[in-house]
């Protein structure tokens, strides 16, 4: 096991359409996401992405803690134990948007305020070639939809309605104390 060197913004990994896994059992991809897992831990983040640790294949790793789903989303908040997506796809189910504050280990010291479909349907297989199919809302969906944009090449300050709401991590308290709420990834 290996922690993985994270590409950061900038980086011509980032910015490609990664490649489909065309054994998602195969013994290299066992490896691959329990390097990425270790790599996510030691950051530490919520998510991680292939392509994150110059690998530009279609594979995604997550969690969200119970801590933090309450934190996000309140009493409708999920924890979600590390998953595996492989091949992933994301169908949107509702035009309901919402904004809400990211970050990115590949764009280390800065949050922006993003806006996100706020519920979805993916459908992926894990590294075991069990088919997953989930419906995601609220913070849970937010990690799975950043996840999958690193394998289309796109980080989330391309999102971004106004850049002006693109601050450093350290500086977010001053946002906070306006009343504002965020949180980071």
């Amino acid at each position: 096991m290996a922690i993985l060197k994270i590409a950061r913004m900038g980086h011509p990994v980032l910015s490609g359409v990664a490649q489909p896994v065309p054994d998602p059992t195969a013994p290299e991809i066992a490896r691959l996401v329990q390097d990425m897992r270790e790599t996510m831990e030691d950051a530490p983040g919520t998510g991680l992405a292939a392509p994150q640790v110059h690998v530009p294949l279609r594979l995604v790793i997550f969690t969200v803690a119970e801590e933090r789903a309450a934190r996000e989303d309140g009493a409708a908040g999920e924890a979600v134990p590390l998953t595996v997506l492989i091949n992933p796809e994301i169908e949107i189910l509702s035009d309901e948007t919402a904004l809400g504050w990211e970050g990115c280990l590949s764009v280390p010291g800065l949050v922006g305020e993003v806006p996100r479909p706020t519920h979805i349907r993916y459908r992926a297989t894990d590294q075991h070639g069990k088919a997953i199919e989930r419906e995601a809302s609220g913070f849970h969906a937010r990690v799975v939809q950043h996840e999958c944009d690193h394998l289309d090449g796109r980080l989330y300050p391309s999102r971004m309605r106004d850049l002006s709401r693109l601050v450093f991590t350290s500086e977010l308290h001053h946002l906070n104390a306006g009343g504002n709420e965020g949180s980071t990834e």
